[in-house]
């Protein structure tokens, strides 16, 4: 008869501990170890991991759960979205500035609230760039579900506001979504129209960025802040330098971009090239967009979608 895989007719030495009829302390010593961390194994001891000489592990495996899971559901490309956390859904712009008027009407010499409140109204004034970014992803998974030749997907920082709006305007087609949200000090959610399987937290800004771009073939920037800038800038780094080959870098909303990024000040003060100028373009609805991505590689000789490209 074959062994059996999992049982034995006689018990190895070391399947039970030493009794205590041959040592007394025997059974306390060896429980005393069993409760010692050194005796957990590595892959179940998070305090271990934690340890700053785990950190080269912690970056490896920030970089390979993503990445193994994103292999398995076929995603070869994405098409990234940044943009505000802070910029809602017109209808909920809308009430925040209906209760800032009214907690100023109440305290009309209260100078926070009068500031909050204009703040407010910038806001709700940018708030149809939520819409945009809806239809968007919307018109990129319709147009993406007509082809047999890609596995391609919205992806997203995985938080409110804007975001949001792009992984929505997939979620409502009946595509796949992809949100990579970041481990903060602050309790952070996703949003809620991220593929459950396809929402990933990182731990360390620099592998989400990685994942951010190792698929990418555009980035569709819409007005943010400082994780927007930061997206964008070492993007456009990464294009200007060609650390990597460069992409579609679309600025939506040229009234918000040229406003916040004078570009023709840079070049004029010699601090980059005309031809850096050139890197990126504005648009301003989600059909400009996706007609600008398209014409960018068909003007490059190249597919939009390569498809294998990960098999």
């Amino acid at each position: 008869m074959p062994a059996s895989p999992d049982r034995r007719h006689e018990p190895l030495p070391w399947q039970q501990p030493k009794p205590r009829e041959q040592d007394s302390d025997a059974p306390d010593r060896v429980q005393a170890i069993l409760d010692s961390e050194s005796y957990v194994p590595a892959d179940a001891d998070p305090a271990f991991l934690k340890r700053y000489d785990a950190r080269g592990l912690r970056l490896q495996i920030d970089y390979l759960k993503p990445e193994l899971l994103l292999n398995e559901h076929g995603i070869e490309h994405t098409i990234v979205v940044f943009g505000s956390t802070r910029i809602p859904e017109p209808c909920a712009a809308r009430q925040n500035v209906e209760r800032l008027q009214s907690a100023l009407a109440a305290k009309p010499d209260e100078p926070l609230l009068a500031t909050r409140l204009a703040i407010a109204e910038r806001v709700e004034a940018k708030s149809h760039y939520y819409d945009v970014a809806h239809a968007f992803g919307q018109l990129v998974s319709n147009a993406l579900a007509d082809r047999t030749d890609c596995r391609a997907v919205v992806m997203t920082g995985g938080g409110p506001g804007i975001m949001e709006a792009a992984n929505r305007g997939a979620f409502d087609a009946g595509a796949k979504t992809v949100g990579l949200n970041i481990t903060l000090p602050h309790e952070q959610y996703p949003n809620p129209y991220i593929t459950p399987e396809l929402c990933f937290r990182f731990h360390y800004f620099a592998l989400r960025k990685l994942h951010f771009l190792l698929r990418a073939r555009a980035l569709v920037a819409f007005p943010g802040g400082y994780g927007t800038f930061d997206e964008l800038f070492e993007t456009l780094t990464l294009v200007q330098t060609r650390k990597i080959k460069p992409l579609p870098i679309v600025l939506v909303g040229r009234e918000y971009w040229e406003r916040a990024v004078d570009i023709d000040f840079m070049i004029a003060e010699g601090v980059i090239d005309i031809e850096d100028g050139d890197l990126f373009w504005y648009a301003d609805t989600a059909e400009d967009i996706w007609d600008g991505i398209q014409r960018w590689y068909a003007a490059c000789g190249e597919p939009l979608f390569l498809s294998g490209t990960f098999d």
